[in-house]
């Protein structure tokens, strides 16, 4: 039998706009890296991937609807008469979900987030377009608001944006590679200030991560860990007659007297009442009142571990969501400027801790942190060391620096554990560190950080000053990068406070076996330009607070306190105290209660509190206590020698005015103790640390002594003096 040919059927029409299989299936796994070229406005075709929906219309300029066909699991497709390509504003998507619908820009119908320009100066580790542009913000593209996402991560296989606006799908916004420059970028439109979102990272081994965003500037409070996108509003400041004055209140020769605070537990909360609006009401008056000059702030950006006290910190952009939104942070500063304080804050750039939502690992490789763990891992703190030879990672460091002292007014920078930045062996034994490309221990790296950042803030804010922490003899911390120093402004002097608390902690009757601790910081003292620090690590991890460091029972303890406070605001350098020092707390500092103010109900706590107030008037109003603080013309020792007596005498000198002060450190009253004088006349008391007004025995000279023509200690003239108990006298020459 003949058959006759069966008929070829006709090819079937593709429907317009689909895409194939391969392109589907990996937008509805979350897989498609190059979600551009896919979605948005194509030749007269609109692609909309929206997994969910139950409808997508296309609504151009002019209101006319054209509905779009659902190829499968989501994506929507179909031509778009009336959209114009490179033209956003165009069209809008009406979406349907179940029960509303959603009308909206399409994040695919807009261009380029960065440049090629900035791609170039993010790659070469320009700080400025990392602090402008990496991050999520809400701005303007092309006349429509949303938010303009940006995120390093060149290791990524695919980077999406997810967050509230999206009910957290990471199918929905996958973001655009810019391979120049490894970051990820996206404009979503239509995004509000407050909502939460992170970045779902798919890393080199196909696991995929939500990380909050390194630069967010501001964050969920622990323990979420979502970023929050803030309000670009600028705040409006107040402080600009503090700001043009600033330049001098932190300069060489100014009075700098430093109160070192935690912002979590300087006062008991207020119910619901934010930390920073609290505080704002209370600490800019009681510095000013107590005469200091700055507060300095433990680090308040933001931090999972609250018992870290900010020294793991995440979010190097965010203040701390636990104390209160950005603006109130910036309202307390404003505060602070409107007291006359100067606001300093510690910042971190040392090590960051592992938590998976943040820097670790972050596009499934070591990138903010160096990959072998002998270089990568701090054995000290159990947390990962910043790559700081990746010019990205450096850039990083330097914007948030930036950020800081530009967006919130900051006066200064204290950086944290700088000795254990310098030293690739810091905290570790032999092979467990890597040297460097010379062979030696030093972290070139860090180094040449150290010197971008103090030449940045230089450039920058230059009347703003750095800080560093550093407890080794480095040379040249407060030297110029120019003369081969880090550029620092000043140095907290950690020797001056181990040698000196330790002579303190002593039985006076023992302390003349040690007397080179109480005066050995004058050998080093115009090295670098110091701060002199009783700081939170002195009173914390059982090493008890600063008034149970003195020997003796509470009255002898109360006196020694009184003394070694009297002789630290003497001696050159500015000075740091840690809260609660002014009580003399007589426990440890705890980070979760409130200072015991109820101290202050007796009568030695509160002589101790007055003494401090009157020792920072005293340093404030006398040239000679800080004009020449970092100029050895400044000091002359008049008695350095006299260990039998526990006695120590020097001179300060200003450029007018000098000042003498003698310290006893034993319980034994001295009378007709000769000191030699370079003026003759009457020399006024004008503080004594055993005064009746602070809780001491009240014994003294009478407010003045006057000089007796008999040579002592290399001068014609001598006074003669009654150096009570364990108290640090000043004395000034009238006239």
């Amino acid at each position: 039998m003949n058959r006759r040919p069966t008929a070829t059927p006709p090819p079937r029409a593709t429907p317009v706009g689909q895409v194939d299989a391969d392109a589907l299936a990996a937008l509805a796994a979350g897989r498609h890296a190059d979600p551009f070229s896919v979605l948005g406005p194509h030749d007269g075709v609109v692609r909309a991937w929206v997994p969910g929906a139950t409808a997508v219309s296309v609504v151009t300029h002019d209101g006319q609807r054209t509905a779009l066909r659902e190829q499968a699991h989501g994506l929507y497709t179909g031509a778009a008469p009336g959209v114009r390509p490179g033209q956003p504003g165009s069209y809008r998507l009406a979406i349907q979900w179940p029960g509303a619908e959603q009308v909206t820009h399409d994040a695919y119908a807009f261009g380029p987030v960065l440049s090629a320009e900035d791609l170039e100066a993010l790659a070469a580790g320009d700080w400025r377009p990392a602090l402008e542009l990496l991050g999520a913000r809400l701005t303007e593209m092309d006349g429509i608001r949303g938010l303009r996402c940006a995120v390093w991560a060149p290791n990524a296989r695919r980077v999406a944006v997810v967050g509230d606006f999206n009910s957290w799908d990471g199918r929905r916004h996958p973001m655009r590679l810019r391979h120049a420059a490894g970051v990820w970028e996206l404009f979503i439109p239509a995004v509000a200030a407050g909502e939460r979102y992170k970045f779902a990272i798919t890393g080199t081994d196909g696991a995929i991560t939500l990380k909050a965003d390194p630069m967010a500037r501001r964050a969920q409070a622990a323990p979420a860990t979502a970023s929050v996108v803030d309000d670009p509003s600028p705040y409006p400041w107040t402080d600009d007659a503090w700001m043009q004055s600033r330049a001098g209140r932190q300069a060489r020769h100014a009075p700098i007297s430093i109160y070192e605070v935690h912002a979590g537990s300087w006062v008991a909360p207020d119910g619901d009442r934010c930390a920073w609006d609290q505080l704002a009401d209370k600490l800019p008056a009681y510095a000013h009142a107590m005469g200091f000059s700055h507060v300095e702030l433990m680090p308040i950006m933001e931090y999972p571990f609250g018992g870290s006290w900010g020294y793991q910190p995440l979010g190097l952009f965010a203040p701390s969501a636990r104390f209160g939104p950005p603006d109130a942070f910036a309202r307390f500063i404003d505060r602070c400027h409107a007291a006359g304080i100067g606001v300093i804050l510690d910042w971190v750039p040392a090590h960051f801790p592992d938590d998976a939502h943040g820097l670790a690992r972050f596009d499934g490789t070591p990138l903010y942190e160096y990959a072998d763990p002998r270089e990568g891992y701090h054995p000290d703190w159990n947390t990962l060391v910043y790559n700081l030879g990746r010019t990205e990672v450096k850039a990083f460091m330097i914007a948030s620096a930036m950020h800081w002292l530009q967006r919130y007014h900051i006066d200064g920078l204290r950086v944290d554990a700088v000795a254990s930045m310098l030293y690739r062996d810091y905290s570790r034994q032999p092979g467990e560190w890597i040297p460097n490309r010379h062979g030696g221990r030093e972290n070139l790296e860090a180094v040449e950080f150290l010197r971008a950042l103090n030449a940045t803030v230089r450039e920058q804010t230059p009347d703003a000053i750095v800080v560093a922490e550093e407890s080794t003899a480095w040379p040249g911390v407060t030297a110029p990068v120019a003369e081969g120093g880090l550029g620092f402004h000043y140095k907290w002097n950690m020797g001056w406070m181990h040698d000196t608390l330790r002579y303190m902690h002593e039985d006076p009757v023992h302390r003349k076996h040690h007397h080179h601790d109480i005066t050995f910081g004058m050998a080093y003292a115009y090295s670098e330009r110091f701060i002199l620090p009783l700081s939170h690590d002195e009173v914390v991890h059982g090493k008890g607070s600063l008034l149970n460091k003195m020997p003796g029972d509470r009255a002898a303890k109360l006196a020694n306190l009184r003394a070694y406070l009297g002789f630290m605001w003497a001696h050159p350098g500015k000075k740091l105290l840690f809260m609660g020092g002014e009580l003399a707390c007589p426990t440890e500092w705890n980070h979760d209660a409130a200072l015991d103010w109820a101290l202050l109900d007796d009568a030695g706590h509160k002589g101790v509190q007055r003494l401090v107030a009157d020792l920072n008037r005293l340093y404030r109003d006398t040239p000679a206590l800080h004009e020449l603080d970092a100029e050895p013309a400044g000091f002359a020792w008049v008695v350095m020698d006299d260990a039998d007596n526990s006695v120590a005498a020097f001179l300060r000198q200003g450029r007018t005015s000098l000042v003498l002060a003698i310290s006893n450190f034993t319980p034994v009253t001295r009378h007709g103790y000769r000191v030699g004088v370079p003026v003759a006349g009457r020399w006024i008391e004008t503080l004594n640390t055993d005064a009746g007004c602070y809780g001491g025995s009240g014994q003294g000279n009478q407010g003045a002594a006057f000089t007796v023509a008999e040579p002592s200690h290399g001068h014609a003239q001598s006074l003669p003096l009654t150096l009570p108990p364990l108290a640090t006298l000043f004395f000034t020459l009238e006239g």
